[in-house]
């Protein structure tokens, strides 16, 4: 038998070609086995012949021995082989034999067991394409409707709908038919069989029966509603009269007790009407569904239409605030992230101090530990809030003092969060700076994270103003860092520990001991119990409580240190210029020098776990010198007093602008068309009956924002060569990406004289790809052509090859076979480009364990061209603002971004510098939670810069 182009596969089957048994031997199974034995005789006749086998001569025997058997599960398994046989003869004819199949399967639909009458109507839906088959069964098919099980009348139905879908001619009263049996049916199944049969062969019969039970419809079955707003839709894309009765009846089953047919009525209301009582509420049933839902993911996809529901009647959703802000009671962060995405979209200066104080309550709920996922939620809560209160000025005052109370949070993502807000807060609002500062001074002694400290002292030395705050933040500092000198302290605790240990050993005198030691070298060295204990003594002087910033610094932390040396000598700076007491101007000054030289000085000690870098004790030295030298340098005072807030300003304005510029593309994006382009009106085209178009499609081509058309260039570029020109089969495949499906459309040629029969494509694939369903087998005329298509799922982003062969039966039944080119598949269609935030960048920087280090080896000479050329190649975007990017300069660092479909993360960085020959040397720094990723793009990177273009 030759298959056809659209013939239907049904399973995915593997047979082992050793364990295939002769025809001989399964013809003596059929005739004198058991019912297990003619079982397992008959599935390995099933895999063969679906495997392109089809052994016709076995035909009959089962028809004679397997056939007369009341066995059920050989009876299934026997309507699976009738579905697969060949049924027709070289002419096209059907066989004769199959007139003994007709009758047995006539006696089947007659059978009293009502499973075997079921059984045989659902395998006659799928030899509905054989109509010489199906016309002597149809008498009995009918009367199977009137049979008192439920199980064979749905059957029957579907049955009636396949061949009348088919060949309408064999039952020209279908319609009629199947009105009059839902009109008598009860079994709620049945009905909706029933129901689907009018709505997709006699639309009016189904409108009329709507409309017949208009007031019951609220009542009925789940699967029945279902199918009744699927009738409802599509009678509403034609210009019905009944559209207001059919907005009436959705509205009352977004009451429905069943979660998907609400979903499916609020999606089908906004798209009958536009009234905003009927947008609030499908609104107000999405909010319902995501609230009760329990699985995340039907959360999410509400979560999704809610908020397309947003972007086209914003203002209608504005009193439904507080009801999405209880979806924040799920646990699934990513659920509430999305939902406090929709309600930051929709805050306005009406609603945010409502907002803001409903996520402050939650703020405090996650206080306690046992909250599920409390760190994590309680940043996004504060990220949430600086949002809020950057947009509206009015709630700032507000919030940030609460805020400020979690600066010494353990969890340091959410206390830099803070830090950020803010910065920020007290940046662009002026008035509250004061109140700020001194909330910032109190909370110095609470805060145990670096990163915190250095960006609360940043905040304080540039915005303690007066001369009381200047010397709160000197009195606070004198807690926070200990007694100084710090060296000289923590000697005397040492030499404190060594006369008491050594007033004990007078005590009791213990004999000393050596033995041998090896050092970092590799060396030996000897060391005796005194070494030890003095060793002992050392580190038990290290780890005794200490305040938190002298626990920083001891610990190592001297980038912390020079940045309370650059506060310190700002606060006297500024000091010096608003002060007329030179005593205490002097007095600060030394306090402050002294400070920095004790940094300084502790670093370089045995105190500490490692000593001060190179960095850290220049910058400390410039600021001591910049005080020593107070008054006699006004260009380094003008430095550190207005540079550093001028430059941040200058950034917050950046960030604004850049931020305006989106809202203002995301507003305009595509909605502009050229004057002289084509109208298509579609109500003056002609089309066939079935082919409904949305609505919403003609708006959205109307606002140009339909689908891209693609260019055949593209597409000729997506061809990969499979064989070579003097093959005897020619194949070329055609990869189109799809999301999370690759589509492979397979063109084959027969270039010889002969027939190849049963050809069969087989593909394989390595990386995270799956084969969705094996190609089945053809037959190829001498010179033609064949087109096969394979689907192909995606799983991860991950360079996937995709390999195979060509197997057909050449002359004489010898198995001749080609083997196919591999097939790459390029991750670049599943990477976008993304933005996150400096410190989110940062945090994943640090998380992600993959790296992949990529040497700079192009003919390019200008570092921002070939910034552009690793964006261009990677998808990635550029996370570095362009006043850092700016100016001319030979060295060059930026930090890229990208995401990928399946929501992984990829992060660069480029470090470049330009030589003196006028060349680029540097390196690319790629990063990512999976290896792939990290490999790929570096791949992608170094085969792209061989000639300094990217890859085509």
């Amino acid at each position: 038998m030759s298959a056809s182009t659209d013939a239907s596969c049904y399973t995915i089957v593997f047979e082992d070609s050793s364990d295939s048994p002769s025809i001989q031997e399964l013809r003596s199974g059929l005739e004198k086995g058991s019912d297990e034995v003619k079982f397992d005789t008959l599935r390995k006749i099933i895999v063969s012949t679906i495997n392109g086998n089809a052994m016709p001569q076995l035909l009959m025997p089962i028809i004679q021995y397997v056939l007369p058997s009341k066995n059920k599960a050989l009876k299934k398994l026997l309507h699976f082989y009738w579905e697969v046989c060949p049924k027709y003869d070289d002419n096209g004819k059907l066989k004769q034999e199959m007139i003994l199949v007709v009758n047995a399967i006539r006696n089947d639909l007659q059978h009293p067991n009502e499973y075997i009458r079921g059984a045989t109507l659902r395998f006659l839906q799928k030899i509905s394409k054989d109509a010489e088959l199906l016309e002597p069964l149809i008498p009995i098919c009918r009367s199977c409707l009137e049979h008192r099980h439920s199980y064979v009348r749905k059957n029957a139905v579907f049955v009636i709908y396949a061949i009348y879908r088919e060949f309408e001619n064999l039952i020209p009263d279908a319609p009629e038919l199947i009105q009059t049996f839902l009109a008598a049916e009860s079994d709620s199944t049945c009905k909706r069989n029933a129901f689907v049969f009018l709505s997709n062969c006699a639309m009016p019969r189904a409108v009329e029966y709507i409309l017949q039970h208009f007031d019951q419809i609220p009542n009925m079955d789940e699967l029945l509603q279902m199918s009744i707003i699927e009738v409802i839709k599509l009678d509403c894309k034609r210009d019905t009269v009944h559209r207001p009765r059919f907005i009436l009846l959705v509205s009352e089953l977004l009451n429905s007790s069943s979660h998907a047919v609400k979903y499916e009525a609020a999606g089908i209301l906004t798209s009958l009407t536009q009234n905003p009582a009927a947008i609030k509420a499908a609104a107000s049933t999405y909010i319902n569904l995501a609230i009760k839902e329990s699985d995340n993911n039907v959360k999410l996809i509400v979560l999704d239409r809610l908020d397309n529901l947003r972007t086209k009647h914003g203002h209608v959703l504005d009193s439904l605030i507080m009801d999405i802000l209880q979806i924040l009671s799920s646990p699934d962060l990513e659920v509430r992230r999305k939902a406090i995405g929709i309600v930051l979209n929709l805050t306005s200066s009406r609603s945010v101090e409502e907002v803001v104080l409903f996520l402050k309550k939650q703020l405090q709920k996650t206080e306690d530990q046992s909250h599920e996922k409390a760190p994590e939620y309680r940043q996004l809560l504060i990220q949430s809030i600086h949002v809020c209160a950057v947009k509206f000025s009015e709630v700032a005052a507000s919030v940030v003092h609460a805020l400020m109370d979690f600066l010494g949070d353990s969890n340091n993502p959410s206390a830099l969060d803070v830090v950020a807000f803010v910065r920020e807060v007290v940046e662009k609002f002026p008035p509250l700076r004061k109140s700020i500062v001194s909330h910032l001074i109190s909370t110095l002694s609470e805060i145990k994270s670096g990163k915190v400290y250095r960006g609360v002292l940043w905040i304080i030395g540039e915005y303690s103003e007066d001369v009381p705050d200047i010397l709160s933040v000197f009195q606070e500092i004198r807690k926070v860092i200990g007694e100084i000198p710090i060296l000289a302290s923590e000697q005397r605790l040492l030499d404190e520990a060594n006369r008491e240990d050594g007033e004990e050993k007078e005590a009791a005198p213990v004999p000393s001991s050596s033995k041998p030691r090896v050092l970092a070298d590799g060396t030996y060295a000897t060391e005796t119990a005194f070494t030890s204990a003095s060793n002992a003594r050392l580190e038990a002087v290290k780890a005794a409580a200490k305040p938190p910033l002298r626990t920083l610094i001891l610990g190592g932390d001297f980038y912390t240190g020079s940045v309370l040396a650059s506060a310190l000598t700002k606060l006297v700076i500024r000091c010096a210029a608003i002060s007329e007491d030179k005593e205490q101007v002097n007095s600060l000054k030394a306090e402050a020098m002294l400070i920095m030289v004790s940094v300084i000085r502790v670093g370089q000690s045995k105190f500490v776990t490692v000593s001060i870098d190179e960095d850290s004790n220049e910058r400390i030295m410039n600021c001591i010198q910049t005080l020593s030298d107070l008054g006699k340098q006004p260009a380094v005072q003008e430095v550190f007093l207005k540079d550093t807030k001028a430059a941040y300003s200058k950034m917050i304005a950046a960030q604004e602008k850049k931020a305006a510029e989106k809202k203002a593309a995301e507003a305009a994006k595509k909605t502009a068309i050229q004057v002289d382009d084509l109208l298509t009106f579609r109500q003056f085209s002609r089309k066939a009956a079935d082919d409904i178009v949305d609505e919403l499609e003609d708006v959205s081509k109307a606002t140009g924002a339909g689908e891209v058309r693609e260019d055949f260039i593209s597409n000729l570029s997506r061809i990969s060569q499979l064989t070579g020109f003097s093959d005897p089969i020619y194949a070329e495949a055609y990869v189109k990406v799809h999301g999370f499906d690759i589509l492979l459309d397979v063109l084959l040629v027969n270039q010889t004289a002969d027939t190849l029969q049963s050809l069969c494509l087989d593909f394989a694939t390595l990386g995270d790809l799956k084969l969705v369903e094996r190609p089945s087998v053809y037959t190829v005329a001498p010179h033609s052509f064949q087109s096969i298509k394979a689907t192909i799922k995606v799983s991860s982003t991950e360079t996937g090859v995709i390999f195979g062969s060509i197997l057909w039966e050449g002359p004489g039944m010898v198995e001749q076979c080609v083997i196919l080119n591999d097939i790459h598949i390029d991750i670049m269609d599943y990477i976008k480009p993304a933005y996150c935030t400096e410190a989110q960048f940062r945090s994943m920087w640090t998380e992600f364990e993959w790296e992949n280090r990529v040497n700079v080896s192009t003919s390019v000479t200008d570092p921002r061209e070939y910034l552009s050329h690793v964006m261009k190649v990677t998808n990635m975007s550029c996370l570095t603002p362009e006043g850092a990017l700016s100016g001319e300069c030979d060295f060059l660092s930026a930090n890229m971004y990208a995401r990928s479909l399946f929501g992984e993360d990829a992060l660069a960085n480029l470090s470049i510098e330009k030589t003196e020959a006028g060349s680029i040397t540097g390196h690319v720094r790629i990063r990512s939670k999976t290896q792939g990723i990290a490999l790929s793009l570096g791949d992608r990177i170094t085969t792209s810069q061989k000639d300094g273009k990217p890859p085509v």
